[in-house]
């Protein structure tokens, strides 16, 4: 299989020691990031994601220090997604509640226990989805109590389609692509009252979005604490999709280590590279076509609007690997270097890794990146083995026995 990858600098990208500032503020801040933290860490089985040194892997690459976020046991969901799409369900509910019963304030406990139970039957929240964005409002709705709808594209594995099932939502299925099931969503809930909780915003619809990403600044909360002495790494590499994620993790280590903030890099797949375009241009661009790629997450052809206002100078660069990096680095990961521990990784969430295995390979992206023997690099890993049939497919093994 072939191998392309490019890598750019991002023209428009805001000075090293710029501060965050009012404006950007106004789309992410830290008073959100708090309240998620705040909220999601009250929910049964909640523990903090590990994050792994793997030393074996940055001597192969030639690196300093490798991190990686690992995701997998995220509320047994096998994905950082259970952050942010079940917040936004807390938050529909909470604000349903508030404006039917004279209560002072409402907290996913009481959700949790039943005490709105009324009405959170009669709400119906809905979104489209990859696969994992689905499977935590799916869950989200089952934890607090609601109907949900989810709308996945045809390219969905029925593997993926299946898992979100599992929680009680129903699933239906779209013609076309990603940003085709977006549209239907949309037009279903407008027609029959529900609630869209998506982690795509456009004009007009902005506050649930919002939700979604500060629920995912819990990642970035998680890492400040669990890194060595609280030293930040020198680059971030950050799968984009929407950007929502990469978004909320560049904001709040943007607010939290300020002049200090790492290089910010993110990472697509050369068949929907929305985000690398959108840099490239200084304006969004939008990608269409199938943008079939095995990193199913990264699947999106459409920026976020909300993602573009700290993407557009919060990132420093962009990457966009082809399938074959993706499917080494879900290898790379299941077969560790000497000393590192094994690691189950789906598609999206080694797409970190595999920009690091494009850069070993072409030196002028190692360049571009600022890639050296003193990096320090982090890696979102933001699933497990969501579809287990493809993961033994790529890997040979299943997720067990990779761990074994």
């Amino acid at each position: 299989m072939t191998r392309e990858a490019r890598a750019i600098l991002n023209p428009g990208a805001a000075p090293a020691g710029e501060a965050y500032g009012a404006t950007r503020s106004n789309v992410l801040n830290e008073a959100g990031f708090n309240a998620a933290l705040g909220e999601i860490s009250s929910w049964p089985g909640y523990a903090a994601a590990p994050l792994v040194r793997l030393d074996g892997l940055a001597r192969a690459l030639d690196l300093e220090e490798l991190w990686y976020k690992d995701e997998r046991g995220r509320f047994g969901l096998k994905s950082f997604k259970a952050l942010g799409g079940a917040y936004a369900v807390a938050n529909v509910l909470r604000k349903r509640v508030l404006q039917e019963r004279r209560v002072a304030a409402v907290t996913s406990r009481e959700l949790i226990a039943g005490t709105y139970a009324s009405i959170a039957r009669k709400t119906t929240v809905t979104c489209a989805t990859d696969g994992n964005h689905g499977r935590s409002v799916a869950w989200g709705a089952q934890l607090f109590g609601c109907r949900c709808v989810i709308f996945v594209h045809e390219h969905v594995s029925q593997g993926r389609r299946d898992a979100i099932a599992h929680y009680g939502a129903e699933v239906r299925v779209v013609r076309g692509n990603y940003d085709d099931a977006v549209r239907e969503a949309a037009a279903t809930a407008a027609a029959n009252g529900w609630t869209v909780v998506s982690d795509t915003s456009y004009p007009g619809y902005r506050e649930i979005p919002l939700d979604v990403m500060h629920g995912y600044g819990v990642m970035a909360a998680e890492i400040a604490r669990q890194l060595p002495n609280g030293e930040p790494p020198t680059h971030v590499f950050a799968q984009a999709g929407v950007g929502a994620l990469a978004a909320a993790i560049c904001a709040y280590f943007w607010l939290h280590w300020r002049a200090r903030r790492p290089s910010f890099v993110v990472v697509e797949p050369t068949q929907a590279d929305c985000v690398y375009r959108s840099l490239a241009a200084g304006h969004p661009v939008v990608v269409g076509g199938s943008l079939d790629t095995v990193m199913a997450g990264l699947a999106c052809g459409e920026v976020s609007e909300l993602a573009w206002e700290i993407l557009r100078s919060g990132a420093t660069g962009a990457i966009a690997i082809d399938d074959a990096y993706a499917l080494d680095a879900v290898r790379t990961f299941a077969h560790p270097a000497p000393g590192d521990p094994p690691i189950v990784a789906g598609e999206t969430g080694g797409s970190g890794l595999a920009a690091l295995l494009a850069a070993r390979d072409t030196p002028a992206i190692r360049q571009t990146l600022g890639l050296d023997r003193n990096a320090r690099v982090l890696l979102l890993g933001s699933e497990g083995d969501t579809d287990p049939v493809i993961y033994r497919q790529v890997v040979g093994r299943t997720a067990a026995e990779v761990l074994a």
